[in-house]
Protein backbone atom coordinates (compact mmCIF):
# COMPACT_ATOMS: atom_id res chain seq x y z
CA UNK A 1 0.00 0.00 0.00
CA UNK A 2 0.89 3.10 -0.44
CA UNK A 3 1.86 5.51 2.48
CA UNK A 4 1.77 8.91 2.66
CA UNK A 5 4.63 11.16 4.14
CA UNK A 6 3.64 14.18 6.18
CA UNK A 7 4.95 17.01 7.47
CA UNK A 8 2.36 19.65 8.81
CA UNK A 9 -1.00 19.00 10.88
CA UNK A 10 -2.78 20.75 7.89
CA UNK A 11 -1.60 17.83 5.48
CA UNK A 12 -3.13 15.73 7.96
CA UNK A 13 -6.20 17.67 8.54
CA UNK A 14 -6.72 17.82 4.53
CA UNK A 15 -6.88 14.26 4.41
CA UNK A 16 -10.70 12.49 3.87
CA UNK A 17 -11.60 11.10 6.69
CA UNK A 18 -14.00 7.96 6.03
CA UNK A 19 -13.83 5.98 9.34
CA UNK A 20 -11.99 5.97 12.50
CA UNK A 21 -8.27 7.15 12.82
CA UNK A 22 -6.44 5.13 15.08
CA UNK A 23 -2.71 6.69 15.70
CA UNK A 24 0.75 5.16 16.97
CA UNK A 25 2.99 7.31 18.36
CA UNK A 26 6.54 6.75 17.99
CA UNK A 27 10.41 8.57 18.29
CA UNK A 28 11.03 6.57 15.12
CA UNK A 29 13.47 3.70 14.81
CA UNK A 30 10.89 1.64 14.48
CA UNK A 31 11.27 -2.66 14.91
CA UNK A 32 8.88 -5.12 15.45
CA UNK A 33 7.28 -3.71 18.41
CA UNK A 34 6.20 -1.01 16.40
CA UNK A 35 5.20 -3.03 14.08
CA UNK A 36 2.81 -5.18 16.51
CA UNK A 37 1.08 -1.67 17.02
CA UNK A 38 0.32 -0.35 13.75
CA UNK A 39 -1.05 -4.04 12.98
CA UNK A 40 -3.14 -3.69 16.05
CA UNK A 41 -4.05 -0.05 14.63
CA UNK A 42 -4.61 -1.80 11.11
CA UNK A 43 -7.26 -4.40 12.90
CA UNK A 44 -8.92 -2.02 15.02
CA UNK A 45 -9.82 0.91 12.66
CA UNK A 46 -10.88 -1.82 10.18
CA UNK A 47 -10.91 -1.54 6.38
CA UNK A 48 -12.48 1.96 5.87
CA UNK A 49 -10.60 3.63 8.86
CA UNK A 50 -7.10 5.27 8.55
CA UNK A 51 -4.15 4.47 10.61
CA UNK A 52 -1.32 7.33 11.27
CA UNK A 53 1.86 6.79 12.65
CA UNK A 54 3.69 9.88 14.02
CA UNK A 55 7.70 9.80 13.92
CA UNK A 56 9.16 12.66 16.30
CA UNK A 57 11.78 12.92 18.69
CA UNK A 58 10.64 14.95 21.44
CA UNK A 59 13.29 17.15 23.20
CA UNK A 60 11.13 17.64 26.22
CA UNK A 61 11.37 13.95 28.05
CA UNK A 62 14.63 13.84 27.69
CA UNK A 63 17.05 14.91 30.74
CA UNK A 64 20.63 16.28 31.08
CA UNK A 65 22.85 13.56 29.77
CA UNK A 66 20.34 11.83 27.82
CA UNK A 67 20.54 10.90 24.40
CA UNK A 68 18.70 13.14 22.35
CA UNK A 69 21.60 13.63 20.05
CA UNK A 70 22.60 10.36 19.13
CA UNK A 71 18.61 8.81 19.43
CA UNK A 72 18.47 7.29 16.17
CA UNK A 73 17.24 9.14 13.11
CA UNK A 74 15.39 6.43 10.58
CA UNK A 75 12.82 7.50 8.65
CA UNK A 76 13.01 6.38 5.08
CA UNK A 77 13.20 3.09 7.26
CA UNK A 78 10.26 3.84 9.03
CA UNK A 79 8.27 4.39 6.44
CA UNK A 80 8.90 1.42 4.76
CA UNK A 81 8.00 -0.76 7.89
CA UNK A 82 5.07 1.39 8.80
CA UNK A 83 3.73 1.18 5.46
CA UNK A 84 4.17 -2.68 5.40
CA UNK A 85 2.48 -3.24 8.79
CA UNK A 86 -0.43 -1.36 7.04
CA UNK A 87 -0.15 2.33 7.97
CA UNK A 88 -1.91 4.65 6.07
CA UNK A 89 -0.04 7.95 6.52
CA UNK A 90 3.44 8.75 8.36
CA UNK A 91 3.64 11.98 10.18
CA UNK A 92 6.60 13.27 10.98
CA UNK A 93 6.30 17.40 12.25
CA UNK A 94 9.77 19.41 12.86
CA UNK A 95 10.13 20.39 16.39
CA UNK A 96 9.16 23.52 14.62
CA UNK A 97 5.63 22.31 13.51
CA UNK A 98 4.80 21.12 17.10
CA UNK A 99 6.49 23.84 19.14
CA UNK A 100 6.11 26.85 16.74
CA UNK A 101 6.64 28.94 19.73
CA UNK A 102 9.80 27.49 21.35
CA UNK A 103 9.67 25.22 24.57
CA UNK A 104 5.85 25.89 25.41
CA UNK A 105 5.21 27.99 28.55
CA UNK A 106 2.24 25.73 29.67
CA UNK A 107 2.76 22.02 30.16
CA UNK A 108 0.78 19.32 31.32
CA UNK A 109 1.93 18.07 35.07
CA UNK A 110 2.55 14.31 35.48
CA UNK A 111 1.28 14.55 39.09
CA UNK A 112 2.57 12.27 41.65
CA UNK A 113 2.46 9.22 39.72
CA UNK A 114 4.49 10.88 37.31
CA UNK A 115 7.47 11.34 40.32
CA UNK A 116 7.68 7.31 41.22
CA UNK A 117 9.59 5.30 39.76
CA UNK A 118 11.18 6.09 36.24
CA UNK A 119 9.70 9.94 37.14
CA UNK A 120 12.35 9.48 40.08
CA UNK A 121 14.89 8.39 37.98
CA UNK A 122 14.39 11.01 35.32
CA UNK A 123 13.27 14.04 36.74
CA UNK A 124 10.61 15.93 34.29
CA UNK A 125 10.56 12.99 32.05
CA UNK A 126 6.68 12.13 32.44
CA UNK A 127 5.95 15.97 31.89
CA UNK A 128 7.62 16.41 28.68
CA UNK A 129 6.15 13.13 27.80
CA UNK A 130 2.52 13.97 28.23
CA UNK A 131 3.00 17.39 27.11
CA UNK A 132 3.55 15.86 24.15
CA UNK A 133 1.20 13.17 23.56
CA UNK A 134 -1.47 15.71 24.59
CA UNK A 135 -0.37 17.75 21.92
CA UNK A 136 0.33 15.33 18.98
CA UNK A 137 -3.68 13.70 20.43
CA UNK A 138 -5.03 17.55 18.90
CA UNK A 139 -2.55 17.30 16.14
CA UNK A 140 -4.26 14.14 14.61
CA UNK A 141 -7.07 14.09 16.28
CA UNK A 142 -7.59 10.59 16.67
CA UNK A 143 -10.27 8.00 17.48
CA UNK A 144 -7.99 5.77 19.53
CA UNK A 145 -4.08 5.75 20.25
CA UNK A 146 -2.49 2.76 20.58
CA UNK A 147 1.05 2.46 23.06
CA UNK A 148 3.09 -0.72 24.16
CA UNK A 149 2.53 -2.13 27.35
CA UNK A 150 6.92 -2.60 28.07
CA UNK A 151 6.46 1.81 28.67
CA UNK A 152 3.58 0.25 31.55
CA UNK A 153 3.95 3.68 33.71
CA UNK A 154 3.79 5.75 30.57
CA UNK A 155 0.76 3.95 29.51
CA UNK A 156 -0.72 4.26 32.94
CA UNK A 157 -0.20 8.19 33.09
CA UNK A 158 -1.31 8.40 29.17
CA UNK A 159 -4.67 6.74 30.52
CA UNK A 160 -4.75 9.20 33.58
CA UNK A 161 -4.82 12.24 31.64
CA UNK A 162 -7.32 11.19 29.01
CA UNK A 163 -9.44 10.61 31.72
CA UNK A 164 -8.90 13.06 33.94
CA UNK A 165 -8.62 15.87 30.93
CA UNK A 166 -11.49 14.48 29.49
CA UNK A 167 -9.59 14.26 26.07
CA UNK A 168 -12.70 11.89 24.30
CA UNK A 169 -9.91 9.61 22.57
CA UNK A 170 -9.74 5.54 23.39
CA UNK A 171 -5.73 4.49 24.85
CA UNK A 172 -5.30 1.07 23.92
CA UNK A 173 -2.90 -0.74 25.26
CA UNK A 174 -0.67 -3.75 23.69
CA UNK A 175 1.27 -6.20 24.82
CA UNK A 176 4.92 -6.14 25.37
CA UNK A 177 6.90 -7.74 22.20
CA UNK A 178 9.98 -9.53 22.85
CA UNK A 179 12.99 -10.83 21.00
CA UNK A 180 13.90 -14.79 20.60
CA UNK A 181 15.67 -14.33 23.76
CA UNK A 182 13.76 -12.85 25.61
CA UNK A 183 15.02 -9.16 25.56
CA UNK A 184 12.41 -6.75 25.52
CA UNK A 185 12.39 -4.92 21.81
CA UNK A 186 13.62 -0.95 22.35
CA UNK A 187 15.04 1.47 19.92
CA UNK A 188 17.75 1.02 22.56
CA UNK A 189 19.09 -2.64 22.33
CA UNK A 190 21.19 -1.49 18.84
CA UNK A 191 23.40 0.49 21.32
CA UNK A 192 24.18 -2.89 22.89
CA UNK A 193 27.35 -4.31 21.88
CA UNK A 194 27.25 -8.57 22.18
CA UNK A 195 28.70 -8.83 26.26
CA UNK A 196 26.48 -5.81 26.76
CA UNK A 197 23.35 -7.55 25.53
CA UNK A 198 24.14 -10.73 27.61
CA UNK A 199 24.16 -9.05 30.74
CA UNK A 200 20.99 -7.08 29.60
CA UNK A 201 18.71 -10.55 29.65
CA UNK A 202 19.03 -10.13 33.42
CA UNK A 203 15.93 -7.54 33.13
CA UNK A 204 13.74 -10.64 31.54
CA UNK A 205 15.21 -13.12 33.59
CA UNK A 206 14.40 -11.44 36.64
CA UNK A 207 11.04 -10.45 35.68
CA UNK A 208 10.83 -14.43 34.42
CA UNK A 209 11.62 -15.68 37.58
CA UNK A 210 9.18 -13.01 39.68
CA UNK A 211 6.01 -14.66 37.57
CA UNK A 212 7.38 -18.14 37.36
CA UNK A 213 7.40 -18.07 41.51
CA UNK A 214 4.07 -16.54 41.25
CA UNK A 215 2.62 -19.33 38.95
CA UNK A 216 4.27 -21.95 41.05
CA UNK A 217 2.85 -20.19 44.14
CA UNK A 218 -1.09 -20.11 42.32
CA UNK A 219 -0.45 -23.45 41.54
CA UNK A 220 0.11 -25.26 44.84
CA UNK A 221 -2.97 -22.55 46.01
CA UNK A 222 -5.51 -23.77 43.38
CA UNK A 223 -4.72 -27.65 44.33
CA UNK A 224 -5.09 -26.74 47.66
CA UNK A 225 -8.31 -26.00 47.49
CA UNK A 226 -9.37 -28.77 45.32
CA UNK A 227 -9.99 -30.63 49.10
CA UNK A 228 -12.43 -29.53 51.74
CA UNK A 229 -10.52 -28.76 54.43
CA UNK A 230 -7.10 -27.65 55.93
CA UNK A 231 -6.67 -31.42 57.72
CA UNK A 232 -8.71 -33.43 54.86
CA UNK A 233 -5.97 -31.29 52.02
CA UNK A 234 -2.51 -32.61 53.59
CA UNK A 235 -4.28 -36.03 54.03
CA UNK A 236 -4.95 -36.13 50.59
CA UNK A 237 -1.97 -34.77 49.27
CA UNK A 238 0.28 -36.47 51.33
CA UNK A 239 -1.85 -40.00 50.37
CA UNK A 240 -0.06 -39.37 46.41
CA UNK A 241 3.63 -39.00 47.75
CA UNK A 242 3.46 -35.68 47.75
CA UNK A 243 4.29 -34.80 51.58
CA UNK A 244 6.41 -31.20 50.71
CA UNK A 245 3.81 -30.35 48.54
CA UNK A 246 0.90 -30.78 51.26
CA UNK A 247 3.03 -28.77 53.78
CA UNK A 248 3.81 -26.03 50.76
CA UNK A 249 -0.35 -25.96 49.95
CA UNK A 250 -1.13 -25.89 53.60
CA UNK A 251 1.10 -22.44 54.12
CA UNK A 252 -0.06 -21.12 50.64
CA UNK A 253 -3.91 -21.45 51.30
CA UNK A 254 -4.03 -20.38 54.55
CA UNK A 255 -1.45 -17.15 53.96
CA UNK A 256 -1.87 -14.22 51.31
CA UNK A 257 -2.91 -15.48 47.91
CA UNK A 258 0.30 -14.88 45.31
CA UNK A 259 2.61 -14.19 47.58
CA UNK A 260 4.21 -10.59 46.42
CA UNK A 261 7.40 -10.89 48.93
CA UNK A 262 8.16 -14.27 47.39
CA UNK A 263 7.79 -12.56 44.01
CA UNK A 264 10.38 -9.54 44.56
CA UNK A 265 12.74 -12.76 46.62
CA UNK A 266 12.20 -14.24 43.20
CA UNK A 267 13.35 -11.77 41.18
CA UNK A 268 16.17 -10.07 43.02
CA UNK A 269 17.98 -13.53 43.39
CA UNK A 270 17.85 -13.85 39.83
CA UNK A 271 19.64 -10.39 39.66
CA UNK A 272 21.98 -11.72 42.48
CA UNK A 273 22.92 -14.45 40.28
CA UNK A 274 24.05 -11.83 37.67
CA UNK A 275 26.36 -9.75 39.69
CA UNK A 276 29.57 -11.16 38.62
CA UNK A 277 28.91 -10.33 34.84
CA UNK A 278 30.75 -8.38 32.92
CA UNK A 279 30.09 -5.76 32.25
CA UNK A 280 27.55 -5.13 35.52
CA UNK A 281 24.45 -4.17 35.31
CA UNK A 282 22.96 -1.12 36.95
CA UNK A 283 19.97 -0.95 38.75
CA UNK A 284 18.08 1.76 38.73
CA UNK A 285 14.68 -0.09 40.40
CA UNK A 286 12.80 -3.12 40.59
CA UNK A 287 9.63 -2.71 42.06
CA UNK A 288 6.31 -4.91 41.92
CA UNK A 289 3.29 -1.87 42.34
CA UNK A 290 -0.67 -1.53 41.69
CA UNK A 291 -0.53 0.26 38.14
CA UNK A 292 -3.70 2.67 39.33
CA UNK A 293 -1.02 4.82 40.87
CA UNK A 294 2.50 2.84 40.53
CA UNK A 295 2.89 2.60 44.50
CA UNK A 296 4.06 -0.88 45.92
CA UNK A 297 1.72 -3.47 46.81
CA UNK A 298 1.52 -5.23 50.28
CA UNK A 299 1.53 -8.50 51.18
CA UNK A 300 -1.94 -8.70 51.42
CA UNK A 301 -3.05 -7.47 47.74
CA UNK A 302 -5.38 -9.13 45.44
CA UNK A 303 -5.88 -7.47 41.89
CA UNK A 304 -3.97 -6.66 38.78
CA UNK A 305 0.34 -5.78 39.39
CA UNK A 306 3.14 -5.06 37.09
CA UNK A 307 6.71 -6.27 38.14
CA UNK A 308 8.95 -3.60 36.39
CA UNK A 309 12.31 -2.60 36.65
CA UNK A 310 15.17 -0.65 34.93
CA UNK A 311 18.69 -1.14 34.64
CA UNK A 312 21.81 0.68 32.94
CA UNK A 313 24.15 -1.93 30.52
CA UNK A 314 27.42 0.63 29.74
CA UNK A 315 25.66 3.48 28.86
CA UNK A 316 21.90 2.18 27.71
CA UNK A 317 19.55 2.44 30.02
CA UNK A 318 16.68 -0.45 29.56
CA UNK A 319 13.04 -0.95 31.15
CA UNK A 320 10.81 -3.96 31.24
CA UNK A 321 7.90 -5.29 33.23
CA UNK A 322 5.38 -7.73 33.50
CA UNK A 323 1.23 -8.04 34.75
CA UNK A 324 0.76 -10.16 37.62
CA UNK A 325 -2.74 -11.19 38.95
CA UNK A 326 -2.76 -12.01 42.73
CA UNK A 327 -5.93 -13.65 43.93
CA UNK A 328 -9.14 -14.65 42.05
CA UNK A 329 -12.69 -14.50 42.11
CA UNK A 330 -14.20 -16.55 44.67
CA UNK A 331 -10.47 -17.91 45.65
CA UNK A 332 -10.37 -16.81 49.65
CA UNK A 333 -10.62 -20.24 52.40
Amino acid sequence: MSTALLSTADELHARVRHGRRAVVMTMGALHEGHATLIRAAREIAGPDGEVVVTVFVNPLQFGAGEDLDRYPRTLDADLALAGHAGADAVFAPAVEEVYPGGEPQVRVTAGPMGGRLEGATRPGHFDGMLTVVAKLLHLTRPDMALYGQKDAQQLALIRRMVRDLNFGVEIVGVPTVREEDGLALSSRNRYLAPRERATALTLSRALFAGRDRHAAQEALRARALEVPSTHARAEALSAIGESRAAADAHAVATATPGGPAAVRAAARQALDEAARFDPPLDLDYLALVDPADFTEIADDFTGEAVLAIAARVGSTRLIDNIPLTFGSPGAAL
